[in-house]
């Protein structure tokens, strides 16, 4: 079977993909790192969370990836499929730890 070509549009979008990752990362970190500050509101259980969600989150992305890469997919196609699941829960993670901080809001 002759393996498909990534166009320059795949490979741009899964750079985008992983630019969206850091992006996110990064913001959840600092937000984590001020809260152990004391800087940042943040739920007492958030060390714990911190580092108990990283091996699920990190098993998902292989398996993802495994899997669209046993399909065949082409490279771009399994950055995609790792960065997704982990995008997905650093965004979810940004969110919570920004939900009430605005101004105005009421700090936890």
């Amino acid at each position: 079977m002759a393996r498909r070509k990534s166009k320059p549009f795949d490979i741009w979008r899964s750079s985008a993909e992983l630019g969206a990752l850091a992006f996110e990362t990064h913001a959840v970190v600092t937000m984590r790192m001020m809260g152990m500050a004391g800087l940042w509101p943040v739920e007492k259980s958030e060390n714990d969370r911190m580092m108990s969600e990283k091996q699920p989150a990190f098993a998902k992305a292989a398996s993802e990836a495994t899997r669209v890469a046993m399909q065949g997919g082409r490279m771009d196609e399994v950055v995609s499929a790792a960065t997704k699941s982990l995008t997905t829960k650093a965004r979810a993670n940004r969110k919570r730890l920004t939900a009430g901080t605005g101004p105005g809001q009421k700090k936890r």
